[in-house]
């Protein structure tokens, strides 16, 4: 049985995993449950895990799973509607299905080819996003509708949003973006980075999700969305 505190934290978690495929960080758990210090977050984060709700995922900061959700809750394994974006681990033959009607439905499923359009920065932004170097398969059902592309993550800017230097990232293609959305921006045609997206009025604040980077903000002219991350890819 869980205190109401820590339904509300489960479900936040859980829907913040679904929106984006990374889990919210402390200040944001705690906003979103009016709480006075992270302290509190901790100590909910404990209970939900000895109790079998979450587990934290070894050697990543701040990576949060959720396991199961109290039984009047939707199942964490349904969406509601929404591509629930996900980490894939190693190579994608793991999420292949247990069985599959032929030989041609398989190769359907899994005949989605993302173009790797060179490095992205999850730090000091690097050169705008290069030609495409190579292209990795997909499988279909992970993919939303819309076109893709991928880029190879260099920097340590956003491991506490889970996604670490050498990884994947799979990049819808869109020119818009809410706030909290981590975006591929391209600032001044010049420079791409992977950040957090926050508007400020007139001005564009692009987030980094680690301490030791700023927070940088220009004017909306300077600043062009070039997608959306929703997935990620990680090799162990």
């Amino acid at each position: 049985m869980l205190t109401k505190k820590q339904s509300e934290l489960l479900r936040f978690i859980n829907e913040r995993l679904k929106e984006t495929g990374v889990p919210p960080s402390f200040d944001e758990m705690k906003d979103a449950l009016d709480l006075a210090s992270k302290s509190g977050i901790h100590r909910l984060i404990i209970a939900l895990e000895e109790r079998g709700f979450i587990r934290r995922l070894p050697n990543r900061a701040r990576a949060l799973e959720v396991l199961r959700l109290p039984e009047s809750s939707t199942p964490s394994g349904q969406s509601r509607g929404r591509f629930s974006p996900s980490i894939i681990e190693g190579n994608l033959g793991r999420l292949r299905p247990a069985s599959t009607p032929s030989v041609m439905d398989q190769e359907a499923a899994y005949s989605v080819a993302i173009p790797v359009m060179g490095r992205i920065a999850a730090g000091t932004p690097i050169s705008a996003i290069q030609g495409r170097t190579h292209t990795i398969g997909m499988p279909a059902d992970m993919l939303g509708a819309g076109d893709h592309f991928a880029l190879e993550v260099r920097g340590d800017s956003m491991i506490e949003a889970g996604i670490l230097d050498s990884d994947t990232v799979i990049i819808k293609k869109q020119d818009t973006a809410e706030t909290g959305d981590i975006v591929v921006a391209l600032i001044d045609d010049e420079e791409a980075t992977l950040k957090r997206l926050r508007k400020r009025g007139a001005s564009i604040a692009l987030e980094a999700a680690n301490p030791a980077y700023e927070t940088r903000i220009f004017g909306p002219d300077r600043v062009r969305i070039q997608g959306k991350l929703v997935n990620l890819i990680r090799k162990y």
